[in-house]
C-alpha cells in the first residue's frame, strides 16, 4: 500500500462515524465493530477477519488525537490537489529570472530538512514523517533541489488496542489474576515483522534512498510524492513472507496473564505496556487497555462516597430494633458480630471497621450494615392479639407528632407573610 493510499483510505467511513465524531463516539463504534467481527465470534470468516483489521487499522489511527490531526490534515492536503505542489529553490528570486519570490524561497524549509541557510524544522516533513513513519524531504530528486538531504525513514508507533473482561464480584473486592485470550494484529512471528521471508532481508529502495518521498524539480518549483517502488516505507521486500504477505503483521491468538488489582471499579481501564498493535519499521508497540466490568452481586455493593467500602443491608425485626442485640452478618471474609444499639431506627447505618476492600498499599476500607426492619406478610392468631395488646398500649403515642407541629408553624408563617 502506498502512502497516498494510506491517506486516502475513510477511515470515518470504515467506522461509520461522522468526520467530527468525539472520542466516545469513535471508541463506541470500534468496539461494536470489533465486538460482531471477532475471529472468536466468526473463525473462518475471512470478511469478518478483514473488516476487523481494517476497523483496528482505522481506531489505531483516530484514536490519537495527534495522528487523528495528521490524517485530517493530510488529506486535505490530497483532496485540494496541493500535496507536493510547494517549494522554490533558493535563489530563485526576481533577480534570477526565476518567480520573483522575495528573498527566496527553500523546499528544504517546508520540509524539514536543511536549506543553504541552515536546518529546517517542523513544516510538512514533521507531518508527512507522522504519518508515513519516513521524513518527507531526503528522497533523491529528478533535478537539483536544494536543501534535500537524505534522512532515514522514521520509526512508527503501533496503535493502542481495547478489550473487555468480565469478573465476578468478589474478584474485584480481592484482585484476582486471569488469562486473557487475544484474537489481534501482532509482529509477525515468522518474519519478526519485516515482511520478508525467512532467510531474506528487505533491501533499501534505489529510487528514494530510503526516504519514501521522491521529488522533482520543475524550473522554480519541486514536486513531491511518496515513492511509488516502496510504496512510501523507504525498503523492498523481494520475496514476502509466507504468513503475513510483506506486511510484517498477522492476526493470531495470544494469551496474557492480567492481574486485576483489588478495588477495581465497573468500567475502569487497565493498561498493559507494549501488548497493543506492533511498531512500524522497528517503532515500539502500542499499549493494550483492558475494560474491567463486574459482575453484582447479591449481597454486597460500594459505596458510593468511597469505593473502598462496602455495603450490606440486614433484616431485624422490632424487638431488635427497640431493645437492642446483636447479630451475626456476613463479610467478604467471613462473618463477625454486630451490636445494635437499642432505640435503632429502621434504616441506621453501622459500621465494621477493616471489612472492605483491602489494597496493597495498605488502604483498608469498612463494612456499612444498614438495619433494615422486616415486616412480616402474616401474623398468626397469638402474633395477631399481641399487636393489638402494642397497639392499645401505645394508642397515645402519635408518632407523626413533630411532623404535625412543623407542618401547623410553617402555614402560620407562610400566613403572617
Amino acid at each position: 500500500m502506498s502512502a497516498r493510499d494510506w491517506v486516502e483510505k475513510d477511515y470515518y467511513r470504515e467506522l461509520g462515524v461522522a468526520k467530527d465524531a468525539s472520542a466516545d463516539d469513535i471508541k463506541k463504534a470500534y468496539r461494536k465493530i470489533a465486538r460482531e467481527n471477532h475471529p472468536d465470534a466468526k473463525p473462518g470468516d475471512a470478511k469478518a477477519e478483514s473488516r476487523f483489521k481494517a476497523a483496528g487499522e482505522a481506531y489505531g489511527v483516530l484514536s490519537d488525537p495527534e495522528k487523528r490531526q495528521q490524517y485530517d490534515e493530510a488529506r486535505t492536503l490530497f483532496a485540494g490537489g496541493r500535496f507536493g505542489g510547494f517549494g522554490g529553490g533558493r535563489g530563485a528570486g526576481a533577480g534570477a529570472g526565476g518567480t520573483g519570490f522575495s528573498g527566496g524561497f527553500d523546499v528544504g524549509d517546508l520540509f524539514g530538512g536543511r536549506g543553504a541557510g541552515g536546518a529546517g524544522a517542523g513544516g510538512l516533513g514533521d507531518l508527512l514523517g507522522g504519518l508515513f513513519g519516513g521524513a518527507a524531504g531526503g528522497a533523491p530528486t529528478a533535478g537539483p533541489t536544494p536543501g534535500m538531504g537524505a534522512t532515514r525513514p522514521r520509526e512508527q508507533r503501533g496503535a493502542d488496542v481495547e478489550t473487555d473482561v468480565r469478573i465476578d464480584f468478589s474478584e474485584a473486592v480481592g484482585g484476582t489474576t486471569l488469562p486473557l485470550r487475544l484474537a489481534s494484529p501482532a509482529r509477525c512471528s515468522t518474519c519478526g515483522g519485516n515482511g520478508a521471508k525467512p532467510g531474506t532481508s528487505p533491501r533499501t529502495c534505489l529510487t528514494c534512498g530510503g526516504a519514501g518521498v521522491v521529488s522533482r524539480s520543475q524550473g522554480a518549483f519541486a514536486f513531491s510524492e511518496p515513492c511509488r517502488d516502496c510504496s512510501g516505507t523507504g525498503s523492498i521486500v523481494d520475496d514476502p513472507c509466507p504468513e503475513c504477505g510483506g506486511d510484517g503483521v498477522s492476526t493470531r491468538s495470544r494469551t496474557l496473564t492480567v492481574r486485576i488489582p483489588p478495588g477495581v471499579d465497573d468500567g475502569q481501564r487497565i493498561r498493559l505496556a507494549g501488548q497493543g498493535q506492533p511498531g512500524q519499521r522497528g517503532g515500539p508497540a502500542g499499549d493494550l487497555f483492558v475494560v474491567v466490568h463486574v459482575n453484582p452481586d447479591d449481597l454486597f455493593g460500594r459505596s458510593e462516597r468511597n469505593a473502598d467500602d462496602l455495603t450490606l443491608t440486614v433484616p431485624v425485626t422490632f424487638p431488635e430494633l427497640v431493645d437492642g442485640t446483636t447479630i451475626t452478618v456476613p463479610t467478604m471474609d467471613g462473618k463477625v458480630s454486630l451490636k445494635v444499639p437499642a432505640g435503632s431506627q429502621s434504616g441506621r447505618t453501622l459500621r465494621v471497621r477493616g471489612r472492605g476492600v483491602r489494597r496493597k498499599d495498605g488502604r483498608t476500607g469498612d463494612l456499612l450494615v444498614t438495619v433494615e426492619l422486616a415486616v412480616p406478610n402474616r401474623l398468626d392468631k397469638a402474633a395477631r392479639e399481641a399487636l393489638d395488646a402494642y397497639a392499645a398500649a401505645t394508642r397515645d403515642h402519635d408518632p407523626r407528632a413533630e411532623l404535625t407541629r412543623r407542618a401547623e408553624a410553617a402555614a402560620r408563617r407562610e400566613t403572617a407573610s
